[in-house]
């Protein structure tokens, strides 16, 4: 029978992916490719059988309709999984409306996000009188949002595309696992979290993100504790993020940021019901100190920088001073627990207050006691002090809460093997999953190793449509020049190009020193505008240096960390890839460290078996920032002259898709004005 119903699968997506079948009726310019076909049918086997299957899909394989197609084809109830919200809402707005309709399949598909991303009514009614009277740009802005709430349905904020993600707004509007008031919130009637939950509960295809996904498994509080268990078929799109992003879920934090936000709360709370019963100003400054004197006990610590944390107190940290921020806090959140407690009983926000100063408190003394041998532990000093424990990787967690995950034997997750019966299916997929055949650097810390694997070329002709150049003449990456050589290489390119560059860098410094000296020679000789991370949203700096391309001026987009994925600039808005540097993971991280000491215990090597896989695969994700369509035409430049230098080098480029090798700057020049020419004709 399961045969059958395998045959009949395999079947149904062969007609679905064929030159005459309904994806191509849908769509004129849709056209068979056998990596796509592929990757569908290995989707199709692993839904009929159960188990896991990791796909890594190059870019241009056609990934997200080769993983939809046979799970709405299935008949199955559907859980999508991605890594951001923006592919989220790609997925639930554009992709599964085209399909749906190309296949006829009446399905109902729900999108649900976290609390995060949607309106609270009960917050709102607050949000006012929690803004300074003189901050008249975050009034603006709660005005549009209060106008907004009176129309919309959903009450995502996604709605709002020009809410900038940063407003201080955004936290007064929404709630947390923290502050929300869940049964006894007055307004738990019409609220959208309960809303987006109840339609996910009820639709055939859900999709979520993956902190979502991983906040469930740690807090059991998100709405999926009840919607995973109905669903046989999980697909995790962007899987190459999932133990990062899950590590973070099931480790344990403590911030100043949350001290504010508590004190806040508080004072909003106490001034609205129980005004006069308690000098809420006076607690709520009380915290806000002790919080501001706990962040100067760190203050040696440069920002943004991660101190180990072995021993009673972190590395590098003041142990007196340390000890006394902490009794401060203790102090404050006594104050507040026993002025709670007069109130409790007056309005569902004290009770809720009461829940979180408890949590702080209990928190502040784990992180007292010495930390778990499992789990590594540091101080992380940016903007706010966070305290944070994690587990080393999400392996653990996987196989014990994900039925079916684990087969019974090495072999029934094998493609070709018996069917290992109608358990769940666990589908991973990503354009980036490691540099071996048997995608290590991610089965490995996600507990996948008897998954089924497959690896998925591109469809793309990297030798024809892309050039790599590594300057040889470039100062090391140590060196304090390095930076300025790689600006004026930029600078040259980019005039010859008319911008259409997309510079990425390893660290925020390079990024501001880059971004300077590229504003002060382009912008003003050339017209060419530098955009630089952090001066505007990410979405919207995309989005200017589309429009700039339209308009045949150009841009030249400087950026780090996030930029190095989730890009998207099809065409020749961006002929130019520049990475300054290796992304080697920073040996100086407490996560890093632990994770390479775990490994040499073990007798292998911290370096070779953890950062030059996490580098191959930083740079594979860079890289493919460059060909975005059959039709797109570039070059990568990698500014690191250890890529030529070192034995590691070899493994690196083999990682990157196999575009053909520039040897000099005179190919180089050549190639940035064959392409200028092939745009101007």
């Amino acid at each position: 029978m399961q045969h059958d119903e395998r045959a009949a699968a395999a079947d149904r997506v062969e007609a679905a992916f064929s030159d005459t079948g309904p994806l191509a009726g849908a769509d004129a310019g849709f056209h068979a490719r056998p990596g796509q076909l592929a990757m569908a049918h290995a989707v199709a086997r692993r839904i009929a059988t159960g188990g896991a299957l990791v796909v890594e899909a190059a870019t241009g394989v056609g990934k997200t309709f080769a993983y939809l197609v046979p799970a709405l084809l299935s008949g199955e109830r559907v859980l999508v999984s991605t890594a951001t919200k923006t592919l989220q809402d790609q997925l639930f707005g554009r992709d599964l409306p085209r399909l749906t309709r190309a296949l006829h399949l009446p399905v109902r598909a729900a999108l649900l996000k976290g609390r995060g991303s949607y309106l609270c009514l009960h917050r709102l009614e607050m949000a006012r009188q929690q803004l300074p009277h003189t901050d008249r740009a975050a009034l603006e802005t709660l005005a549009r949002v209060e106008r907004w709430a009176l129309t919309t349905r959903a009450g995502d904020l996604a709605e709002l595309p020009q809410l900038d993600e940063r407003s201080p707004v955004i936290a007064l509007v929404t709630s947390t696992r923290e502050n929300c008031l869940g049964g006894d919130c007055p307004k738990h009637r019409e609220c959208h979290v309960n809303l987006a939950r109840r339609e996910a509960m009820a639709a055939d295809l859900v999709v979520i993100n993956h902190h979502l996904f991983f906040a469930d498994l740690a807090l059991r509080e998100t709405g999926m504790a009840e919607l995973l268990p109905t669903v046989r078929v999980a697909i995790f799109d962007e899987a190459h993020q999932l133990n990062e992003i899950g590590v973070r879920f099931l480790g344990l934090v403590v911030s100043t940021g949350q001290m504010f936000d508590l004190a806040r709360d508080l004072l909003a709370a106490g001034l609205r019901h129980a005004r006069g019963l308690a000098d809420w100003p006076h607690l709520a400054a009380q915290l806000e100190t002790a919080a501001r004197q706990f962040r100067l006990s760190a203050q040696a610590q440069p920002a943004g920088a991660r101190a180990r944390w072995v021993d009673a107190v972190p590395e590098g940290v003041d142990a007196p001073l340390w000890q006394a921020g902490c009794g401060q806090l203790q102090t404050a959140c006594d104050a507040l627990g026993r002025a709670l407690d007069t109130v409790s009983e007056l309005a569902p926000d004290f009770a809720r207050l009461q829940e979180r100063v408890h949590t702080l408190r209990a928190r502040l003394a784990h992180f007292a006691r010495p930390a778990d041998a499992d789990m590594v532990r540091w101080l992380d000093a940016g903007f706010q002090l966070r305290l944070v424990e994690s587990p080393l990787d999400i392996a653990d967690a996987m196989r014990q809460q994900l039925p079916g995950l684990v087969p019974d034997a090495a072999d029934s997750a094998v493609a070709d093997a018996p069917p290992a019966g109608r358990g769940p299916a666990w589908i991973f997929v990503s354009a980036t999953l490691g540099d071996d055949d048997r995608l290590s650097w991610f089965t490995q810390p996600c507990g996948l190793q008897q998954a089924e694997v497959l690896r998925v070329g591109s469809a793309f002709d990297f030798a024809h449509q892309a050039a790599l150049y590594v300057p040889a003449q470039l100062p090391k990456p140590a060196d304090a020049r390095h930076s300025e050589e790689v600006a004026l290489l930029v600078a040259r390119a980019a005039e010859t190009l008319g911008g259409r560059t997309l510079v990425l860098t390893t660290t925020l410094r390079a990024l501001r020193a880059i971004g300077q000296i590229l504003a002060e020679r382009l912008a003003s000789r050339h017209g060419i505008e530098v955009l630089v991370q952090g001066a505007l949203p990410k979405r919207a700096l995309i989005e200017r240096f589309r429009q700039e391309a339209g308009h045949n001026k150009g841009c030249v987009l400087v950026a780090s960390a996030s930029f190095w994925e989730g890009v998207d600039v099809p065409g020749d808005a961006l002929q130019l890839v520049v990475i300054d540097k290796l992304p080697f993971p920073p040996p100086g991280d407490p996560l890093v460290q632990a994770r390479c000491q775990r490994l040499e215990a073990q007798g292998r090597s911290g370096f070779a078996d953890y950062s030059v896989p996490e580098a191959a695969v930083a740079l594979k994700q860079g890289a493919g920032r460059l060909i975005r369509s059959e039709t797109d035409t570039g070059v990568l430049v990698i500014c690191d002259t250890r890529l030529l230098q070192m034995g590691y080098g070899r493994r690196l480029l083999a990682a990157l898709p196999p575009m053909r090798r520039l040897p000099d700057a005179a190919a180089f020049d050549a190639a940035l004005h064959a392409l200028a020419a092939g745009r101007a004709a």
